[in-house]
């Protein structure tokens, strides 16, 4: 179906959450400096995201009618068959924005390529009409975005395009039960990174950086996944009379499952793609079936 609507999505940027946290940009510097920070480049990023949003909303409104919607109303925003959707911002507003997306084309802008790395930021201000175009034609490219998914016992259920955690939302150790194909332990660790492809480059990379950093890069690699797999990896986990530590990381493959048990009083909780206000609460009595979701979003390739 031609869309007959584009949703612009962006964030706030540091800036203006600095503002609203003091009130006022003189105070929000004058903060920064006192502290030795350069205030300099929270202006410089903010002007030039708006320089880049004037831009594609002037545009795209040649092209076709549009809206813009914060990032917090996301969640509680319903998209139409009828919408297209811009999202302009770092790759972590598009792995956000895809959870709610439904199938609908996601045309992401990198509004700042000297800041951001773009991983899930095809389009600039530039060249996005391109990929409009092409929605709106019917003979867009797409690279589909497959998520991990987080099913409790009770029904609830949470997605990630980069990756869940399940943990605990202190600094104290997670406890939880863990099986895998048939074979179970306890654990006491910093919780439980699960991660799509897309997110592999992402806090799965920094979990391998580190054993690189104590092993040496020879003695292990990176692992080789497709859109099909998922990756575990638990964080530290501590061996003792009761805790075992050999289910401590592997690759998921499309139909198998990880299933935790969570032994934790009261702060558990799961997590997606680094948004701690995106959460289940995860204590004890809750299971958590964590598998690669049937779902999938659509993001426009140019």
């Amino acid at each position: 179906m031609k869309p007959e609507y584009a949703i612009i999505v962006k964030n706030k940027t540091r800036l203006e959450s600095l503002i609203e946290r003091f009130n006022t940009k003189a105070q929000a510097q004058f903060y920064i400096e006192s502290s030795g920070g350069n205030f300099r480049e929270y202006v410089e990023e903010h002007e030039r995201f708006y320089q880049s949003f004037m831009e594609v909303q002037t545009r795209l409104s040649k092209v076709i009618k549009n809206k813009v919607v914060e990032k917090e109303f996301v969640p509680s925003y319903i998209f139409s068959e009828k919408n297209l959707i811009i999202v302009i911002g770092q790759d972590g507003l598009v792995a956000n924005v895809a959870k709610y997306s439904k199938h609908i084309p996601i045309i992401a802008i990198n509004p700042d390529e000297e800041r951001y790395d773009g991983v899930l930021l095809p389009f600039t201000a530039k060249n996005f009409l391109n990929g409009v175009n092409a929605v709106i034609n019917e003979s867009y490219r797409i690279k589909k975005m497959r998520f991990a998914e987080a099913v409790l016992n009770d029904g609830q259920k949470l997605l990630a395009v980069n990756d869940l955690f399940i943990g605990i939302s202190s600094h104290s150790s997670a406890r939880y039960k863990i099986m895998l194909n048939g074979k179970e332990e306890v654990h006491s660790s910093s919780g439980i990174i699960v991660s799509t492809k897309t997110g592999s480059t992402g806090w799965l990379s920094s979990i391998f950086n580190m054993a690189y950093g104590i092993l040496g890069p020879k003695k292990l690699g990176y692992p080789t996944m497709s859109e099909e797999d998922l990756y575990f990896a638990v964080r530290e986990p501590f061996k003792s009379i009761r805790t075992q530590t050999e289910i401590c990381g592997g690759k998921l493959k499309k139909g198998n499952k990880l299933i935790v048990e969570s032994l934790m009083p009261n702060n558990g909780f799961i997590f997606s793609d680094g948004i701690e206000q995106d959460f289940l609460q995860f204590n004890s009595g809750a299971t958590a079936e964590i598998k690669l979701s049937d779902e999938e979003a659509v993001l426009v390739t140019n």
